[in-house]
């Protein structure tokens, strides 16, 4: 059980960035390109792509090069859910 609370708490962890938290919000309505992010957040490249590298390291997004565009996903349902469960307590009355 520690392991898991770990995890949890790591998992946690990175949805405590609202710049992480923005991003996963977006990617959760499908793929988006780093210039999309861009454009969506009204952030430069730079910290768009520290934000995408972190939850890389963490094994929420996955990358996938066409060219020379880049694009994210998610991996898999974790921040899906937890991205509606965001919304639903946050953001859907207001």
């Amino acid at each position: 059980m520690m392991a898991q609370a770990r995890e949890a708490a790591d998992f946690l962890k990175t949805l405590g960035h609202e710049g992480r938290l923005m991003i996963l919000c977006h990617l959760a309505t499908g793929e988006k390109s780093v210039g999309e992010l861009e454009r969506m957040l009204s952030a430069r490249q730079a910290a768009v792509s520290q934000q995408l590298t972190r939850l890389r390291l963490e094994g929420l997004v996955q990358p996938r090069r066409e060219g020379k565009t880049i694009y994210y996903s998610l991996t898999d349902e974790r921040p899906r859910r937890m991205m509606e469960l965001v919304y639903e307590l946050f953001c859907k009355d207001g």
